[in-house]
C-alpha cells in the first residue's frame, strides 16, 4: 500500500507535467470583473496615448500652465518696441483641463466655440487672369453699437483693416477670428480662396497650397482703395503658409504695418511625411484629402481640364489629391517639387513686414519639425511664439473653456498698431514702386 504522502507526491508530479493546465484551472478562479477592470485599464491607457491627453501631467503641474516659448533676434525692434510690452506673450497659456488634448482641442473647435449671428457684406474681386475671389468685409460698426476702435481712433480711414486668410477649405463661415478683432475695433476683410466661398471658377486656374499671387493682388488693391488706413494681415493654418510665402516672395514691397501666422503648417513636405506616422494624422490625412475633393467636385469641370479627375476621384490623401491636380496643373515633374515650391519656410529670411507666428508644438497636424526656428531667429521682423499644447488653431483656454487664447494675436496687433513700427517705412517703400492700382474688382454686393 502507497502512503498518502507518497500519493500527493505523485499527482503534484503528475499536474507538474501540464503547467498549462494549472495555469489555465488558475485563470478561471479570477472573477469575471476583474477582467473587465483589465480590458478597461488597457483602453484608458490606449485612449489617452492615442489622444495625446495631458491632464496627468496638468495636474502634477498645479494646473498652472505653460510658459510662452519666444524666439527672436537679439537685437530685435519688434521684440523691443511691440512684443515685450504683449502680456500675454509673456504669461503662461492654461490649457482646458477637459480638453487636455490637441486631438479634442482641433475636433472640437467649430463645436465648442459659438459665435453671435453677424452678416458680412460681400465684394467680388476679379484677378488679372479673369479668375473671382469673394472679400467678405464685416466692419467693426456692424457688431458693436459704440465702437470701440483701436488706439482711439474714430474716423473710418483710420480704423485699421485686417485681412483674413482662412485655412486649407475654409472660408468666411468659420467666423470666429473675424467676428472677435471685428467687435475689438477692427474693420476685417476674409480674403476667400479662389473657388471657395461660393463663387465659380472664371478662369483656368485653381486654388493651391502655395497659391499666393491672388492673396498679392487683394492686397495691392486694398492699398490703393484705402491709402490711409494701416493694413494688417492674419493667416490661420494653410492662410498662414500662403500669407507667410506672399511676404516673403514680395520683400519690401509690401505695403501692410503687420502680420501674424497661426498655426503655419511651415514645410508641406515634412508635412507629408509627418502625416504617415500615426493614427490620428491618418485620419486627418483622409479628412482633409475627402475636404479637397469636395471642393474640387464643385468646380469638376475645370479641374478635369487642367488635371487628372479619374486620379482625383481616387485619390485617399492630401498628397494624392496634389499628385493629380496642383502637380499637374502646375506642370511639376513630381508632388515633392510642389511641397517644396509651396513651402513658406524657405522664404522666411526674406519678410520685412513686423510678423508673429504662432504655434503649438502639440498641433496634430501641423508638426513643429517644419517650425524654421533659426530662420525666424535670424529674422529681425519675426517673433515666433511657441506654446507646448494648444492643438490646431484652437488654444482653448480657462476652465470654462469658452474662449481662446489666439486672442493674443488681436493684443499683438495692437500694441504694434499703437507704436506703427515700421508701418511708415513700409507704406512709403511700397509707395516708391509706383505700383500701378488694380483695375479688376466689382462693386459691393
Amino acid at each position: 500500500m502507497i502512503p498518502t504522502d507518497d500519493r500527493k507526491m505523485e499527482s503534484i508530479a503528475g499536474d507538474s507535467t501540464s503547467p498549462y493546465k494549472l495555469l489555465f484551472r488558475a485563470l478561471t478562479l479570477i472573477p469575471i470583473s476583474h477582467y473587465l477592470l483589465l480590458v478597461f485599464f488597457v483602453f484608458v491607457v490606449f485612449v489617452y496615448n492615442l489622444l495625446e491627453i495631458h491632464i496627468v501631467q496638468d495636474f502634477f503641474g498645479g494646473f498652472g500652465g505653460d510658459s510662452v516659448s519666444l524666439t527672436f533676434h537679439s537685437s530685435s525692434d519688434l521684440y523691443r518696441e511691440v512684443v515685450s510690452k504683449c502680456h500675454l506673450l509673456h504669461g503662461r497659456y492654461f490649457s482646458t483641463p477637459w480638453l487636455s488634448s490637441p486631438h479634442l482641442q482641433t475636433i472640437l473647435l467649430n463645436v465648442l466655440i459659438k459665435t453671435p449671428k453677424f452678416s458680412y457684406k460681400r465684394e467680388i474681386f476679379r484677378t488679372s487672369d479673369g479668375g473671382t475671389v469673394a472679400l467678405d468685409w464685416l466692419m467693426n460698426s456692424d457688431v458693436i453699437e459704440t465702437s470701440a476702435q483701436v488706439n482711439g481712433t474714430n474716423t473710418v480711414a483710420d480704423i485699421p483693416l485686417v485681412i483674413l486668410i482662412p485655412g486649407l477649405t475654409s472660408d468666411s463661415a468659420s467666423p470666429e477670428i473675424a467676428y472677435k478683432m471685428a467687435k475689438h475695433g477692427w474693420n476685417i476683410v476674409v480674403c476667400n480662396h479662389r473657388g471657395l466661398g461660393g463663387v465659380p471658377l472664371t478662369s483656368d486656374c485653381f486654388y493651391t497650397a502655395g497659391k499666393s499671387d491672388d492673396l498679392g493682388e487683394v492686397v495691392k488693391y486694398l492699398y490703393h482703395k484705402q491709402p490711409d488706413t494701416p493694413i494688417y494681415a492674419v493667416g490661420t493654418s494653410l492662410g498662414a503658409n500662403i500669407l507667410v510665402k506672399y511676404l516673403g516672395e514680395e520683400g519690401d514691397n509690401v505695403p501692410l504695418a503687420g502680420a501674424a501666422s497661426i498655426s503655419n503648417p511651415w514645410d508641406l513636405l515634412i508635412g507629408d511625411r509627418f502625416f504617415t506616422r500615426g493614427i490620428m494624422q491618418r485620419f486627418y490625412n483622409r479628412v482633409m484629402g475627402n475636404n479637397l475633393k469636395g471642393a474640387a467636385k464643385l468646380h469638376q469641370e475645370v479641374y478635369a481640364r487642367l488635371s487628372d479627375w479619374e486620379g482625383i476621384e481616387k485619390a485617399r490623401s492630401i498628397r494624392e489629391f496634389n499628385n493629380y491636380s496642383a502637380r499637374i496643373a502646375g506642370k511639376f515633374d513630381a508632388v515633392d517639387s510642389f511641397h517644396r515650391w509651396a513651402s513658406s519656410a524657405r522664404l522666411v529670411s526674406n519678410v520685412s513686414v513686423p510678423l508673429l507666428c504662432l504655434n503649438a508644438i502639440d498641433d496634430p497636424v501641423c508638426t513643429d519639425e517644419a517650425i524654421p526656428w533659426d530662420e525666424c531667429r535670424k529674422n529681425k521682423n519675426i517673433v515666433l511664439a511657441t506654446t507646448q499644447h494648444g492643438g490646431h488653431i484652437a488654444f482653448f483656454e480657462g476652465m470654462s473653456g469658452k474662449s481662446l487664447w489666439i486672442r493674443v494675436v488681436e493684443e499683438y496687433l495692437s500694441t504694434l498698431h499703437s507704436s506703427m513700427l515700421m508701418s511708415k517705412k513700409q507704406a512709403q517703400q511700397f509707395a516708391e514702386t509706383s505700383l500701378e492700382t488694380p483695375q479688376f474688382h466689382e462693386s459691393l454686393s
